[in-house]
Formats: structure tokens, C-alpha cells, sequence
């Protein structure tokens, strides 16, 4: 009796591992033959870098034969001297060919004088997925890859197809709309931008940037539906593209009353056309320096408008009048700070 009772365990335990071995290699070799199929597809971005410790290297995947990348819209385009690295290891010089920064989306065209044919994702698929659907991301996170070297590739499922929180100081994002949220650590540094690809290869979406939320001081780790993103990225290529966000030169007439450092605020260097408004310096004895502002504080909202860059600050700084109420929120490290202070009289 007692061989018995040891014996049936056994052979169940064989059974069940005999049963489910076709199914863990079919799986396996399914996602096995989807990474050599998405790696051709996926590029190394590589630009500006390096304002208070800004990443200069993204990531992206070719569209179309001619060498078109859908990537994220980030502060890494904003150069003269864009590259792009193939997975063979070939380097192109790039352009940013059109944005829609509501979207978080760029597409950049690869600059040759050869005629390219290049592997790369149909994003007119509009492919899409439900919760519990395993999927592969791809990226270059933590620049894993500079020449012929293989792309980063995680595992993982998907949670949830959903929107995230629009409350002010939840999260640093300029996009609002459906995400897909993922059980795998894709939101990396230098991740933005890469394929999220379900195992029989279908793209899904292009993973999104680095985003916590403030209340939970969570990570969210996230890619942007390429349904959504699928007719602007075709109407950038075609050229028939209407960005929702202008991106024309400041209007001269728009009123200039007050600057940062009326504020006390001495702002990094505006070397990128998107150069986020850092605090470089904190002029002794002003208002922001009373109200205890730092360097390295990073200007996240002005009176509830979204500051993306130290342009847009000054924009919002400039229409303020004598008196009224300023509102701040300001991130520091990974905490958002805010203050109120009473906008002084102009000076004459």
C-alpha cells in the first residue's frame, strides 16, 4: 500500500509534464521565431543628451521599406545631427520628417542616397489585444545596443487596455488617451519608443516613456495602442499631416510681462527646442527662493497648464498680471512639490 500511494503522485506528476511538453515548446518556439522576425525591425536612436542628465539615445521601428521609424517624441530629436543604427550595425544619418507630441509620437526618415528596402511592421494592421495576452517588448533600454548587437527583448502580459489618470501630479505625461498596461518592467531609460509584439509577431503598440505615479510612487509600465497611433503616423509619411499641437514660432504679440527671474528663477540653458525646464539656479532672498524652491527642481505645471519645455514656461510666466495668484508644482526626484505665491508688481 504505502509503494502504492508513493507510485501514483509519481506518474501523475510524468503525465502532466509529458502533457504540457508540447504545449511550453510550442510557446517557446513560437515567441523564439518572433524575436528573429522583430529584431530586423527595431533601431538604436541616437541625438541630444546630456541637460541634467537626459538620456540621448531612444529607441524606434521601421514602418516602411524606405526607412520611416515611428519612435517616441522626446527631447532626444531635438539636434542637427540625428542617427539611427540597423541591426546590422549600418548607420544613417535621420530627420524628424513630422510629430504629434499629444501623441507622443515622431516619425523620423532615414537620409540615403541608395534606394532601401528594409524589413518593418504594418501599422495600418491596427492590431489589437485583450487582458492576458503575452506579449515581447523590444528596446534598447540602458543603451544595451550601439552597433550590431541585438535589442533588449522582455516577456510579459498584458493587464489591462486602459486610460490613465488625468489628475494634475499623477503623472508627468502629455498624452491622454487608452494605454496598454503590462505585467513586464518595459518603461526603461532609453526604452521609449521600442515595439510592443504579440507572439505571432503582430505589433501592437510602441513603448511609452518613463512615468510614476506620484500618489502610489509606482512605476507604470505601458506602450500606446499603435491603433491609436496608426492614421497620424501614415499622414506624416504622406505628407497630409495637421499636428493637433502647434509647433510654429512664438507669436511676437503674445505678452512678455514677467521672466523666471522675476521669480528668483535661473533656468538651464534653452539648447533644445524642447529643453525641459529645469531650475539651474535659485537667485538668494527672491520668492521662490522663500517659498523653498531648489536647483535641479523641474517645473511640471504653471496655474494647471502642463509646462513642456522652458519655452512654454516663459509663455506662461509672460501673461501673468500684477497680483495674481502663481501656482507652481515642481518635481524633486520623485516627489511633486507645490507652492502659491503672489505675482509682485511689473517693474518700470
Amino acid at each position: 500500500m504505502i509503494q502504492i500511494k508513493v507510485i501514483k503522485p509519481v506518474l501523475f506528476c510524468l503525465c502532466l509534464a509529458v502533457f504540457l511538453l508540447p504545449v511550453s515548446r510550442t510557446v517557446s518556439a513560437s515567441s523564439q521565431s518572433t524575436i528573429q522576425y522583430s529584431l530586423p525591425r527595431l533601431v538604436k536612436i541616437f541625438g541630444a543628451g546630456g541637460v541634467k542628465n537626459l538620456y540621448g539615445y531612444s529607441t524606434g521601428f521601421l514602418v516602411s521599406p524606405e526607412g520611416h521609424i515611428a519612435t517616441i517624441w522626446s527631447p532626444v530629436l531635438d539636434t542637427d545631427r540625428l542617427s539611427v543604427v540597423l541591426h546590422d550595425g549600418r548607420k544613417f544619418e535621420a530627420e524628424v520628417l513630422g510629430a504629434e507630441p499629444h501623441l507622443d509620437l515622431a516619425v523620423l526618415k532615414l537620409k540615403s542616397e541608395r534606394e532601401l528596402d528594409l524589413p518593418f511592421f504594418d501599422y495600418k494592421e491596427k492590431v489589437t489585444a485583450g487582458p492576458g495576452t503575452r506579449i515581447l517588448g523590444f528596446s534598447n533600454m540602458f543603451k544595451v545596443a550601439t552597433g550590431d548587437e541585438p535589442v533588449s527583448v522582455l516577456h510579459g502580459v498584458i493587464e489591462a487596455r486602459t486610460e490613465l489618470p488625468r489628475r494634475r501630479g499623477a503623472f508627468e505625461l502629455s498624452y491622454s488617451g487608452d494605454v496598454y498596461v503590462v505585467d513586464a518592467i518595459t518603461n526603461n531609460p532609453g526604452a521609449a519608443g521600442g515595439a510592443l509584439v504579440t507572439y505571432d509577431g503582430k505589433l501592437l503598440g510602441m513603448i511609452g516613456k518613463q512615468v510614476r505615479n506620484a500618489k502610489t510612487n509606482t512605476w507604470v509600465n505601458y506602450s500606446l495602442p499603435i491603433d491609436v497611433l496608426s492614421k497620424s503616423i501614415e499622414q506624416i509619411i504622406t505628407g497630409k499631416f495637421d499636428s493637433s499641437e502647434e509647433q510654429k514660432k512664438p507669436d511676437m504679440d503674445a505678452p512678455q510681462r514677467y521672466r523666471p527671474v522675476d521669480f528668483g528663477l535661473v533656468m538651464v540653458p534653452d539648447v533644445l527646442y524642447r529643453t525641459p525646464a529645469y531650475i539651474d539656479r535659485v537667485l538668494p532672498g527672491s520668492l521662490v527662493a522663500k517659498a523653498g524652491l531648489q536647483p535641479d527642481d523641474l517645473v511640471v505645471f504653471v496655474n494647471d497648464e502642463l509646462i513642456k519645455s522652458c519655452k512654454t514656461l516663459n509663455s506662461e510666466l509672460g501673461q501673468l498680471e500684477p497680483g495674481d495668484l502663481l501656482r507652481l508644482v515642481v518635481r524633486r526626484n520623485n516627489q511633486l512639490i507645490s507652492i502659491e505665491l503672489q505675482v509682485p508688481p511689473e517693474k518700470k
